[in-house]
């Protein structure tokens, strides 16, 4: 598919812009399969369903063409009425890695997402990943990625190995973010209770959205949101399940004094945080929008998982209650104003 004709198919639809879009390029991808065995991690191509990754003796899912194929991806996004993907890594990331491994594949990643942009500028922006197992190494490249052509935020896990994100030793690549002025975009990782949420995929289902929650709280509690002001933080999955139990944070800040410290309470939060539309179900959605406004959610697909909207436009078009204003802001405008997109 031409550049052009790219352009001109996509041009047909809403001009929505995706902001929670998985991409593996395929220098990470061979980054992998050259140097992860040693850590665990393999990548297996010997399936004609696609390559997948090998995680110990799991074998992950086939990654479908789309995840690292970027014609392939165009058509569908144009299927979708798709503008624009705002791409980011996911699962394993790099953090499964040493430090230098974890560097290499950060640079491998966000050198990809970076030439996805230049291939088709109106199409792709990229989200930079950092190798937060090491502080350091993770501003350097932040410095680094920062000046990529088409990297517009910073993503991150909800953890890190299980270290929480308010964690001091992680203090100077918040004080970074905040001197670039890059949003950042969370996702689940390593998901709390994981040796109750194995059967019935609760892992993703529950996990997902209580991690999320967990890394909105421990932000909130730990003093991160506080100390830097103008940080921007994206909650992906509708925000999990933090929203919908501000009010029980709310309560403990008034009753226990591990939570006494906090000036604020939780709920005052709300609109620091941004979020996608991954809900599910329109009630929910309508209830974080009732919530935090129109003005701070974003069109999001969890492209292209199978537990992902197929039809993102369509979710936020069907919402009953929304004025065509804020159809637009949530559709591209928000994030366009987010992630610099003319």
């Amino acid at each position: 598919m031409s550049k052009a004709k790219a352009r001109r198919s996509a041009a047909k639809g809403p001009a929505a812009i995706d902001i929670h879009a998985h991409y593996f390029p395929e220098v990470y991808l061979r980054a992998i399969e050259t140097h992860g065995e040693r850590f665990g991690i393999a990548l297996d191509r010997s399936d004609p369903a696609g390559p997948a990754i090998k995680i110990g003796a799991m074998l992950g899912g086939h990654l479908r063409r789309e995840f690292y194929d970027l014609g392939a991806r165009l058509k569908e996004m144009n299927r979708a009425g798709v503008q624009v993907h705002a791409l980011s890594l996911t699962f394993p990331m790099v953090y499964w890695a040493d430090a230098e491994l974890g560097t290499r594949l950060a640079r491998a990643a966000n050198d990809g997402m970076s030439a996805a942009h230049r291939a088709y500028p109106d199409r792709f922006v990229g989200l930079a990943t950092l190798p937060m197992q090491d502080p350091r190494r993770s501003v350097e490249e932040l410095d680094r990625a920062a000046r990529l052509p088409g990297i517009r935020g910073v993503y991150l896990g909800t953890n890190v190995n299980g270290r929480d994100l308010d964690d001091p030793a992680f203090l100077p690549v918040w004080e970074r973010i905040d001197a670039v002025e890059l949003p950042v975009f969370l996702h689940p990782l390593n998901v709390i209770g994981a040796n109750r949420l194995g059967p019935y995929y609760l892992a993703n289902l529950l996990g997902n959205p209580f991690d999320t929650a967990v890394a909105a709280a421990r932000l909130i509690f730990g003093g991160i949101m506080d100390r830097f002001p103008r940080l921007s933080v994206c909650l992906p999955h509708a925000g999990g399940a933090f929203p919908y139990l501000v009010g029980r944070l709310d309560k403990g800040r008034k009753v226990r004094r591990e939570c006494a410290h906090l000036k604020k309470p939780p709920s005052a939060y709300l609109r620091r945080f941004t979020y996608d539309t991954i809900s599910h179900a329109p009630g929910p959605l309508r209830y974080l929008i009732d919530q935090v406004g129109a003005d701070r959610v974003m069109l999001g697909s969890d492209y292209c998982f199978d537990l992902g909207y197929d039809r993102p436009v369509q979710v936020v078009t069907g919402l009953k209650g929304l004025t065509r204003a804020d159809q637009a802001r949530i559709l591209g405008g928000n994030a366009a104003k987010l992630l610099g997109i003319n």
